[in-house]
């Protein structure tokens, strides 16, 4: 499912809620969770999962087309974790 997806489904279930204020919720809900993750913050949403920033170490890497060493800078990294409910419903037996 992509964003648009979502947004149609949301407002084809709500018939009282406009598209346009749907694509605005559910962009001000993408742009919060962006917002926290960009400060560190966890951001917990209870069955579904949680989602938190992890750090890599600089590191000694190689370059794949040439072979030669080069250094790669520490970075910061998206993480998900799914939440009991999810996994759950991931592995009912069907």
């Amino acid at each position: 499912m992509i964003r648009s997806e979502l947004i149609q489904k949301i407002a084809d279930e709500n018939p009282h809620l406009v598209q346009r204020d749907v694509e605005k919720i559910v962009g001000t809900v993408f742009d919060e969770i962006i917002a926290a993750m960009a400060r560190g913050d966890r951001v917990e949403l209870r069955g579904f999962g949680a989602f938190s920033v992890k750090q890599r170490d600089a590191r000694q890497g190689r370059n794949p087309r040439t072979g030669d060493m080069v250094q790669v800078e520490e970075k910061h990294v998206p993480f998900f974790k799914t939440g009991k409910l999810l996994r759950d419903r991931l592995n009912e037996d069907s």
